[in-house]
């Protein structure tokens, strides 16, 4: 009775603990989730959500701080999911890797499927002429797909810039900052700044911030936002606007001078700890649309479909749109945790927007990654810590230790060059799996759209 009785006591704990961590978290059987999600077709329509310094660490945070350790985010939920490298190339020796990436290269590579040196937008390193390379973004919309570039930060800033742009230079973003890119400039017989060329692509959905750039003057003498009025773009500059936009209209939507607003606000970490704290949701002015927000109507102005997922049969292509959530990597660059997770909830909000569209439109690729690793690290509360740190209460009731210490305190933390999860499901989806490189995604999403 006594053993009986340790046995029952033993196995009261374990169920307690059980309870605590569901079985179905760890231990249900996927395998033919898994299956069924290998489909090496055709897509009608390709999605990249793109979380701009979302490693793993970022996503760690981000899900402990949310919903528990053993909870799970959206982007969790996809059913294929391996490892990208991201390294790209040195300017002056092409041949030499530089292991750790900015976005520029890194979304060079996935857009083009070529590897380019830090700062370049999907040109050719060390060129010294203007040398573009193709990207899918180009290569659909020549099919004849409908496109889509949806960011959080500036519409200029490098993520969405390497979709329908091509530069020496990221910071020669509108008309007025040419400084470094002389060869490029429209008045020299360039493609004119990534503003221009944002527009001159003629792609179908813009929306991000960015108005100072737009609003700069050309060199022939009108504003960026004259040029797309006169290519056809409906202009618009608050939520509001953005909702009455209606199906075939091309539209450029600037919701900020600068990068969109934050949706939290906190204190940033501090060398000796900061907090413990939670985080200040809902920040976020309302004339701002949200990145879920914009992507809902992204995928309603792009979509083809005659509902149900139903296809027209004049043999249309579908869309690929990209949707970045920018200020992940912004708010780890500033050392500011609760900036930086609510950013990385919004951008799981925006993947639930395509998951729901997905599903009714199965023909639908998905991938969900980042561009590049970054500083922030969940560290043990008992040792000392040489860089900033903040203490976060969890949804567990549990402090968290968020450390950042590539730089010093008050220096911009610098991104490393870890391989990212990418996860994904659709057409071509279990071509993530394993571990790749940023190119082969290119090549990924040019198959499933049928360009190669």
């Amino acid at each position: 009775m006594h053993i009986r009785s340790e046995v029952q006591s033993i196995g009261a704990g374990v169920m307690t603990l059980l309870l605590a961590f569901p079985v179905n978290t760890f231990a249900r059987d996927r395998s033919k989730t898994i299956q069924q999600a290998i489909d090496g077709g055709r897509a009608k329509n390709v999605i990249l959500f793109l979380g701009d310094g979302m490693g793993d660490s970022e996503i760690t945070i981000a899900r402990n701080y949310h919903v528990g350790a053993a909870g799970r985010l959206v982007m969790d939920t996809l059913p294929l999911t391996g490892a990208y490298t991201t390294y790209a190339v040195e300017e002056s020796n092409p041949s030499l890797p530089n292991y750790v990436t900015d976005s520029a290269a890194s979304g060079t590579g996935w857009s083009t499927g070529h590897k380019t040196s830090n700062g370049r937008i999907s040109t050719v390193a060390g060129a010294n002429y203007i040398s573009p390379i193709p990207t899918i973004l180009e290569l659909a919309k020549q099919a004849g797909y409908l496109t889509g570039d949806v960011s959080t930060a500036e519409l200029t800033d490098a993520t969405p810039a390497v979709l329908a742009s091509h530069i020496n230079a990221r910071g020669c973003q509108g008309p007025a900052d040419m400084s470094a890119c002389g060869i490029y400039k429209k008045s020299n017989g360039g493609p004119g700044s990534i503003a221009e060329q944002l527009v001159d692509h003629k792609v179908d959905v813009l929306l991000g911030g960015g108005l100072q750039r737009f609003a700069q003057k050309t060199d022939a003498g009108p504003t960026v936002v004259d040029q797309a009025k006169s290519l056809g773009y409906t202009v618009v500059t608050d939520a509001a606007g953005l909702s009455s936009v209606s199906k075939g209209q091309r539209v450029l939507g600037l919701f900020n001078s600068g990068n969109m607003s934050l949706e939290w606000s906190g204190q940033l970490a501090l060398p000796g700890n900061s907090g413990p704290q939670k985080c200040l949701e809902n920040q976020r002015p309302s004339n701002e649309p949200s990145l879920a927000d914009m992507t809902r109507k992204a995928l309603e102005l792009l979509d083809r479909s005659e509902g149900n997922g139903k296809w027209p049969g004049n043999g249309l292509p579908g869309f690929f749109l990209q949707v970045e959530g920018a200020s992940i990597d912004k708010q780890d660059h500033a050392e500011n945790p609760c900036g930086q997770i609510g950013e990385t909830i919004a951008f799981d909000e925006a993947i639930a927007v395509g998951l729901a569209y997905a599903k009714s439109h199965p023909d639908t690729l998905i991938v969900v990654t980042a561009d590049h690793a970054h500083t922030s690290q969940i560290v043990d509360p008992g040792t000392s810590h040489p860089g900033s740190v903040s203490i976060l209460t969890t949804a567990d009731g549990a402090n968290m230790y968020v450390s950042y210490a590539t730089e010093p305190h008050g220096v911009s933390q610098d991104h490393t060059g870890s391989q990212l999860r990418i996860a994904a499901q659709g057409p071509q989806a279990a071509n993530v799996v394993g571990v790749t490189d940023q190119t082969d995604l290119f090549h990924t999403f040019a198959r499933a759209l049928g360009l190669e």
